[in-house]
């Protein structure tokens, strides 16, 4: 079991939503947190637009597949996230769940999807400095 804290995020389709939020946190984290995302019914590939999003601020998802949500997934996190999709994650003791409430970009262009995708910046770097903050030096 590792010491650092885990994150699942999770989403319908882990399209566009948690994608995002997963490459937030890995981008913004680097390897002080583990970083999983997952979806009760999994779409057939990351949406289109929520790539295009990501590759406006540097990040790459268009190699990113979308992942089945399985109770190893929640059992091996530390915190769950569902991204305000009415998703529920199996609940286990001594787990933190949060539901951020986000509008689903699921079907429209990236002028849609841009200020999801910043509101998932903020949101991330919230919980960055709330489980991962920067070693002091």
């Amino acid at each position: 079991m590792s010491d650092k804290p885990s994150v699942l995020f999770v989403c319908v389709h882990n399209a566009g939503r948690s994608q995002m939020a997963a490459a937030w946190l890995t981008h913004l984290a680097g390897d002080r947190v583990e970083v999983r995302s997952a979806g009760s019914d999994p779409g057939d590939n990351v949406n289109p637009a929520a790539v295009a999003a990501m590759r406006e601020v540097g990040i790459d998802i268009s190699a990113e597949v979308t992942k089945i949500l399985t109770v190893e997934a929640v059992k091996e996190s530390d915190v769950c996230i569902t991204m305000g999709c009415g998703d529920t994650c199996p609940v286990f003791p001594g787990k933190r769940y949060l539901d951020w409430q986000l509008e689903d970009p699921a079907g429209q262009g990236v002028d849609a999807v841009r200020p999801v995708r910043d509101e998932i910046k903020g949101l991330v770097e919230g919980l960055i400095k709330e489980i991962a903050p920067e070693p002091q030096s």
